[in-house]
């Protein structure tokens, strides 16, 4: 099943954001190499592809997983969430109808 992982950052995690960030995107590249990943990226705060010190809002990652058990084990793992990075996450299942 494919799950919608949706994070809204933390006040001023800016810096944050960039110091997990490897670590972040490391793990979007193994679901990506398995086949489980549709998309991911982070929602810029300001109506810009490059935000600057605007920062950004949280990230969108739509993604598969077995069960809603395990995306949210999978959740529990992130590095932005341990950083500080993310408020808040909310995970919820996605029917795939297109492409």
């Amino acid at each position: 099943m494919w799950y919608v992982i949706y994070s809204r950052d933390s006040e001023g995690s800016l810096e944050r954001r960039l110091q997990a960030r490897p670590e972040h995107v490391a793990r979007l590249h193994a679901l990506r190499d398995q086949g489980r990943l549709l998309l991911a990226g982070p929602r810029p705060a300001i109506d810009s592809e490059d935000p600057g010190p605007a920062g950004f809002q949280g990230s969108l990652v739509v993604a598969e997983f077995d069960s809603l058990p395990e995306a949210q084990a999978w959740v529990d793992a992130e590095p932005y969430l341990a950083a500080g990075v993310y408020e808040s996450v909310e995970i919820s299942p996605f029917k795939r109808l297109l492409p």
